[in-house]
């Protein structure tokens, strides 16, 4: 068979086209979550279900950030948790028991993902599809999502159909009958859900359900981790704080909160995370005293104030959350040191508390008494039954896919992953001596509890006053890394 110049090219450009797809498939990182982790855990969450149920999830909505540019799409952590799959517009079904369809195969899950479709995927990056579903994430029954307004699943026969109450945040694209939103009034059709009688008087039909069973399910699974996922968050724990560290030995006057955040992500991003947790926080001075401060835009950071840095690695799905306070200068004064050092004593005592058997609620009463006893006893406050302002969030949290995850009430079990960051923040204002005002201090490191106590998994960043100031006096390799100057008013 001859062929032309022009076939020829095309042929070779085919080839080659695979050639570099398997190359950029191949050339990836191996420490991922694999197909078998997911798979146990869909097994676990069916053990879980009540008998003659099913589970539904859906994909996170794609968020528009302006016009026509979205954000990095960030898939739902469930379905993530179970499947794997990072693409959006897609729904996965897990039954209790195993089901039988028409043709007589039976099956315990179904998953519908959206379409392979060239166009697309040139803009967009590639998509795995049905057959890249059932190949790469081991789940056999993977569908294309067109097919699922079509697919014939009796939602009647169950006794109890789990999913999660609808937000209204998806946006509807008119040409695409299987995108996101598609799918979602496609369930709510073959479901009921919103179905109002018809008839006056008539009595209200029950149905099948059930939007609130599955949070505590899902909880149940995902507050205790399994290996796989504390070698991820160890990872992304280590590195952040190791960011930690380096901004340490990085800092001086005159730094903006934006370089010190981006000396932090590029810390990040050197070692492979794919983003950061949640919105970075760094606030130098009083800006330290807003919780959730991430504008970051102070210039110009002076020598006489403490700079808070809340950040936090997102490694493969799993975000750590790591806080350090230090002074810009390198050297607490008397009265940051005083408040550092108390919120150290707090965290220590509540560190030191962490083992099966304790609840969160009991070390942040701990960590509470202890903080507001320091600040009576350095007359912040009239006497440590004083109520005040300046310890106002919890002490722990979970962490694992969300930076806040999803974990049981109660008592804190084996290979669990918790936060403990207590905190003081005094803003400028406050009813105090004014030599406290716009000190604030949260000192925030992540454990791991174990059989019978904890390990603390962020100790690579220094948390004691005086081992911070050590290691503020180290050279940092960024001392040298200088650029020309921006033209124009400053």
């Amino acid at each position: 068979m001859k062929f032309s110049i022009k076939t020829l090219a095309i042929l070779m450009t085919f080839m080659f086209s695979g050639f570099f797809f398997l190359q950029a498939q191949e050339n990836v990182r191996k420490d991922y979550l694999s197909a078998d982790f997911h798979k146990g855990r869909r097994d676990a969450l069916r053990a879980k279900l009540p008998d003659n149920s099913v589970a539904v999830f859906f994909a996170n909505p794609v968020r528009n950030r302006a016009n026509d540019v979205d954000f990095i799409y960030h898939q739902d952590p469930d379905l993530y948790y179970l499947t794997g799959y990072k693409e959006p517009h897609a729904v996965l079904l897990v039954f209790k028991n195993m089901q039988t369809d028409k043709t007589g195969n039976q099956y315990n899950e179904i998953f519908f993902v959206q379409t392979r479709n060239a166009q697309a995927e040139q803009w967009t990056g590639r998509r795995l599809g049905s057959a890249g579903a059932q190949e790469k994430l081991g789940i056999l029954n993977s569908f294309n999502n067109t097919e699922f307004k079509a697919y014939d699943v009796d939602f009647e026969k169950f006794d109890k159909i789990l999913f999660y109450e609808f937000q209204n945040d998806v946006r509807d694209n008119a040409r695409d009958e299987s995108d996101l939103f598609s799918l979602i009034q496609q369930f709510k059709s073959k479901v009921g859900y919103g179905v109002e009688a018809n008839n006056l008087g008539a009595e209200p039909k029950k149905n099948n359900l059930d939007l609130r069973g599955l949070n505590t399910i899902m909880g149940e699974l995902r507050g205790i981790k399994t290996k796989d996922e504390l070698d991820l968050l160890r990872k992304a724990v280590f590195i952040s704080a190791v960011g930690q560290a380096e901004v340490m030995k990085a800092m001086h006057p005159g730094m903006t909160e934006a370089e010190v955040q981006g000396i932090h992500e590029f810390v990040f991003k050197k070692y492979g995370s794919e983003y950061e947790g949640y919105p970075s926080i760094v606030g130098a001075g009083n800006n330290g005293c807003i919780l959730h401060y991430i504008e970051n835009t102070e210039i110009d950071i002076q020598s006489d104030q403490m700079i808070l840095m809340d950040l936090g690695a997102e490694y493969h799905g799993y975000t750590a959350d790591v806080t350090r306070t230090i002074p810009i200068d390198g050297k607490f004064s008397k009265e940051e040191k005083a408040i550092y050092d108390l919120v150290y004593e707090a965290q220590e005592q509540a560190i030191q508390m962490a083992k099966p058997g304790v609840s969160m609620a009991e070390m942040g009463a701990l960590a509470s008494k202890i903080i507001s006893k320091g600040l009576a006893d350095l007359g912040i406050i009239e006497s440590e039954t004083t109520r005040h302002p300046y310890y106002p969030h919890g002490l722990s949290h979970h962490i694992g896919l969300d930076v806040h995850d999803k974990g049981p009430r109660g008592p804190l079990q084996e290979n669990m992953v918790i936060t403990v960051e207590p905190g003081i923040y005094i803003p400028k204002g406050s009813k105090c001596d004014p030599k406290w005002w716009g000190i604030a201090v949260r000192i925030e490191d992540d454990i791991l509890i174990t059989k019978d106590g904890s390990e603390l998994l962020s100790g690579y960043a220094p948390r004691k006053s005086e081992d911070i100031e050590a290691l503020m006096k180290q050279s940092s390799p960024l001392a040298q890394f200088t650029l020309p100057a921006l033209k124009g008013n400053k």
